[in-house]
């Protein structure tokens, strides 16, 4: 089967670092589905694990991706969800091999029922980043438990990111709070507002300030998904006594006394915790896509693939992974099928 992997991490720019290379196609076994994936989308864990992650083991090449739609091709002894010729979506984990091949095996209990009314770009664009700000809301979060005294409002640092693009959506159809997000260009300000934001306040500002001037008062829950660091010290100052403030990047130097006066709770949101250790709610995920799968067909959440650079290989691969390390990705990018 046709696959894209590479040897050595390194920069995308080097010759090698995204290859098209064959590999044999795997059998499923167990509560593993093997999937003929339609298309793939890019997440900044591909590029962080591309730079630093070899092979595993004795390994000659790591395959990643971690965002797919695709068929059912065959299934496990052990699968009872699924069956040959299902159409699914699927964010996989970050322990197994990824995506970028015409064959995939993922654990059935991570897997949901694709929309029926998306594409199959679409529907790649949105699986990782709907789990990580559902996961993010609901079960770090807590948003349904509201916080005394507190604005019943999510501030979401960098809304138009895959994941903001997401988030903001979720927020507005899943939640009774006022979502404000931030944004600094005029087109990502757009884009922000085109998904339902009430509120677009400027990252290049201060924040609070910028929240401040909304005059709705200090908000309940902070979820941050970009440059946490260079906004730590509005967070702490900005966010309700008691808040709830959530992050998915890595900001070195975290200063988490910053928010021990105000008694704020500090949680990190990482989708793929639940297939990494096996939990025993790891089938949440797979509920969690069908949920989301419902609200797209019935047209309240809206797919945020912004880009389609063509079939899934090397060259286009590489594309998608040096638009990503720019940091001005409007939504997703995605890739679909294999030339």
């Amino acid at each position: 089967m046709k696959a894209i992997g590479y040897k050595t991490p390194s920069p995308i720019l080097a010759q090698d670092s995204l290859v098209d290379i064959e590999l044999p196609q795997p059998m499923p076994e167990g509560r593993d589905i093997l999937v003929e994936v339609k298309a793939v989308s890019v997440n900044p864990v591909d590029y962080k694990v591309r730079r630093s992650t070899p092979p595993a083991g004795d390994a000659e090449w790591k395959v990643i991706g971690w965002d797919a739609a695709g068929v059912v091709a065959a299934v496990g002894d052990a699968v009872t969800n699924f069956k040959p010729g299902d159409e699914v979506w699927y964010a996989g984990s970050i322990t197994r091999t990824g995506a970028n091949a015409e064959f995939h095996l993922v654990d059935e209990r991570i897997v949901g029922k694709k929309p029926s009314k998306l594409g199959w770009a679409e529907a790649a664009a949105l699986p990782l980043t709907s789990l990580t700000a559902w996961e993010a809301f609901f079960d770090r979060l807590d948003v349904k438990k509201p916080v005394p005294g507190a604005a019943p409002s999510v501030l979401i640092i960098g809304g138009a990111g895959g994941v903001g693009s997401i988030a903001v959506q979720i927020a507005r159809q899943f939640t009774d709070l006022t979502v404000i997000a931030t944004a600094s260009r005029p087109e990502t300000k757009d884009f922000v507002t085109s998904l339902g934001a009430h509120y677009v306040i400027d990252h290049s500002k201060p924040l609070a300030g910028e929240i401040a001037a909304l005059g709705i008062g200090a908000p309940a829950f902070v979820f941050s998904t970009t440059q946490t660091a260079q906004h730590v010290d509005d967070i702490a100052e900005l966010i309700a006594p008691q808040g709830r403030f959530c992050l998915i990047d890595d900001p070195s130097g975290f200063d988490i006394m910053k928010f021990k006066r105000k008694a704020v709770s500090i949680h990190h949101e990482l989708m793929f915790t639940r297939a990494i250790y096996e939990t025993p709610d790891m089938y949440q995920q797979g509920l969690i896509l069908n949920e989301i799968s419902s609200a797209v067909d019935a047209g309240r959440i809206r797919s945020t693939a912004t880009v389609n650079l063509g079939a899934i290989n090397a060259e286009n691969l590489k594309k998608a992974h040096e638009q990503l390390e720019s940091g001005s990705t409007i939504g997703k990018v995605v890739l679909e099928g294999f030339a």
